[in-house]
C-alpha cells in the first residue's frame, strides 16, 4: 500500500520534502497555517550539499533561472556616500560555479511548481493535536479532520506547533543569539540606491541592505543586535523597526516609509534549535524546527533540501522500517548541521559589529576585495580552482 505523511509547513523544508517523498512513491500531504502562499524573503546562498540535492531532484535548472547576479555590492556611509565596492565579477567568483545567489521565496515558488499539480497542499490549517501508535499517527487539524498517516513531519519553523506538540515547550530547545531580522520587499527602489546593486549600511550593532532584483523588484534586509529579542518579537516589526531605524540615514526613512504597505513582513528572532533526538516514534522535525543554523552560518536553505532529499533517500532504503529510516537519516545528517550551527555561533559578532573597530575588522577582506588589483587576482585565482 502507498505510505502516506502529514508534512507540516509549506516553506522550503515542507515543500522540498513533498517533492522528494512523492518520487519515491508515497503519498505526502502539505498543511500550511498561512492561507496563502507569499513570496520574497532575503537573499541566500544556495550550495553544498543543498545544489546537490536540487539537481538529483530535478528543481535546478528551475532555481538557476532565478539566480541573483549583482552588478556590485556597495557599503556605504550614513550620508549615502560609498565607502567601498566588489565588482559583481569578483562577487560572482567569490560565489563559485556550483552555487546560486536566490531568494527565499524563489526557491519556495520552484519547489510549489514542481508539486503543486501532483500534491495536496491544505493552506489555512494547523495541526491541533498529534497521536501515535506502533502503526501510525493521528494527525488532528484545525479544519476538523484527523488525518491518519505513517508518517508525521514537523517542517514548520523556528516555531513549530508540531515540536510543541510532541517534544516539549520551545523554551526547551531555543538558543537565542541575541539578534532579530526583518525582511519585505520593496514597491520601489530607494532614491539612493543604484539598479542592479547590493548596497549596505552597517554601524553599531544594525545593518540595513538594500537589494535591487531586477526592473521592478527590490527588498529590504534589516539586523540588529538586541538583548530583548522575545519582547521586540511580540511587539512587532511596525514598532520595532522604526524605532530602531528612524536616525540610521541614507535609505531608511524611504525604507521605512513603505513599511506600513508591504504585502508582508518577515520578522522573527536569530536563534538555533538543539534538539537531542529529530524524532519521537513516527514524528520527524526537519529544517529550522529541528536545527535551525540561523543566516549566521547561511546554509539553511540549503540544508533544509538536503534534509529532504535524504530523509526521501533513506525511506526509500528502509520501505518497511520508518523508524530505522529515520535513525539512519538523522545519523547521516547532524554533524552537518552540527557544524553549520557552531559556525553561526562563532561568526554572530561579525554581522552587527559592536564598535567601529569590529566593523573595520569585518570588512578589511572585502576592502582588499574592493581594489582592483586584488579584485582581479581573486577572479583569476577562484575561476582556475572551479
Amino acid at each position: 500500500m502507498t505510505k502516506r505523511a502529514i508534512i507540516v509547513g509549506g516553506g522550503i523544508a515542507g515543500l522540498a520534502t513533498a517533492l522528494r517523498l512523492h518520487q519515491i512513491g508515497w503519498q505526502p500531504v502539505v498543511v500550511e497555517r498561512a492561507p496563502a502562499r507569499s513570496s520574497g524573503g532575503y537573499a541566500v546562498t544556495f550550495s553544498g550539499i543543498g545544489y546537490d540535492s536540487a539537481e538529483r531532484m530535478g528543481v535546478l535548472p528551475a532555481l538557476a533561472e532565478r539566480h541573483i547576479t549583482p552588478d556590485k555590492m556597495v557599503y556605504v556611509k550614513p550620508d549615502g556616500q560609498a565607502r567601498f565596492a566588489v565588482p559583481g565579477q569578483t562577487v560572482r567568483a567569490m560565489l563559485g560555479q556550483r552555487a546560486l545567489n536566490i531568494l527565499r521565496g524563489d526557491i519556495e515558488d520552484v519547489l510549489y511548481a514542481a508539486i503543486r499539480d501532483a500534491v495536496e497542499i491544505r493552506f489555512g490549517t494547523t495541526v491541533t493535536a498529534v497521536t501515535q501508535d506502533a502503526h501510525g499517527v493521528d494527525v488532528s487539524l484545525s479544519d476538523g479532520t484527523v488525518e491518519r498517516a505513517d508518517l508525521l513531519i514537523g517542517a514548520d519553523g523556528l516555531h513549530s506547533t508540531t515540536r510543541r506538540l510532541v517534544f516539549g515547550p520551545e523554551e526547551d530547545f531555543r538558543l537565542d543569539l541575541d539578534h532579530m531580522t526583518g525582511v519585505f520587499m520593496l514597491d520601489r527602489l530607494p532614491s539612493c540606491v543604484e539598479e542592479g546593486t547590493t548596497s549596505t549600511l552597517t554601524d553599531t550593532g544594525r545593518t540595513l541592505a538594500v537589494i535591487s532584483l531586477g526592473p521592478g523588484r527590490a527588498a529590504a534586509f534589516f539586523g540588529y543586535r538586541t538583548t530583548s529579542p522575545m519582547a521586540e518579537l511580540a511587539e512587532g516589526p511596525a514598532t520595532v523597526l522604526p524605532r530602531v531605524y528612524r536616525d540610521m540615514g541614507w535609505a531608511a526613512p524611504e525604507v521605512l516609509a513603505q513599511l506600513p504597505h508591504a504585502e508582508s513582513v518577515y520578522f522573527d528572532t536569530i536563534s538555533q534549535m538543539v534538539v537531542g533526538n529529530w524524532s519521537r516514534g513516527r514524528v520527524v522535525l526537519l529544517g529550522d524546527a529541528a536545527w535551525c543554523v540561523t543566516l549566521f552560518a547561511g546554509f539553511g536553505s540549503s540544508l533544509a533540501v538536503a534534509g529532504a532529499d535524504r530523509l526521501g533517500t533513506a525511506l526509500d532504503r528502509h520501505p518497511g522500517d520508518v523508524l530505522t529510516a529515520l535513525r539512519d537519516w538523522e545519523t547521516d545528517l547532524r554533524p552537518e548541521a552540527e557544524k553549520k550551527q557552531a559556525l553561526g555561533r562563532r561568526v554572530k559578532g561579525l554581522y552587527a559589529p559592536s564598535d567601529p573597530f569590529r566593523l573595520w575588522l569585518r570588512d578589511l577582506p572585502l576592502r582588499f576585495a574592493s581594489f582592483g588589483p586584488v579584485s582581479s587576482l581573486l577572479q583569476r585565482r577562484l575561476q582556475l580552482k572551479a
